[in-house]
């Protein structure tokens, strides 16, 4: 199933913008979250195709949020790609154990995110 509608959860409106930017001018539809509860609440609603989550965030972390999707009947089948600044293998294996399929440092590579999103 082609990707078509994305959800990037992040609470930096810059990144939100960059990758919004970069995903709509690849033909992405984007719908933003600026919290893990936030994020949750509209993966529930949208049903997106695929999920951008960030780890470090007030409240409802990226790990908790992932954990939560991938655990609910209505949005386990959603991919989830963690996208962050947290760099060590450590926490790569923790978000993978969340439940995400992939884990992207950053600053984002755009070519790398577009081609993740491609092969899915």
């Amino acid at each position: 199933m082609p990707v078509k509608t994305i959800l990037v959860v992040d609470d930096s409106p810059t990144e939100r913008h960059v990758l919004s930017e970069l995903l709509t001018s690849n033909g992405y539809q984007i719908i933003t979250a600026e919290n893990g509860e936030e994020g949750v609440e509209k993966a529930k609603k949208e049903l997106p195709d695929l999920i951008l989550m960030d780890v470090v965030m007030p409240g409802l972390n990226g790990y908790q949020a992932t954990r939560t999707l991938t655990r609910d009947e209505t949005t386990k089948h959603i991919p989830i790609i963690v996208c962050t600044s947290k760099g060590q293998e450590t926490d790569r294996i923790w978000g993978l154990r969340q439940g995400a399929l992939d884990y992207i440092v950053k600053p984002v590579d755009a070519d790398d995110l577009l081609s993740k999103i491609a092969a899915l």
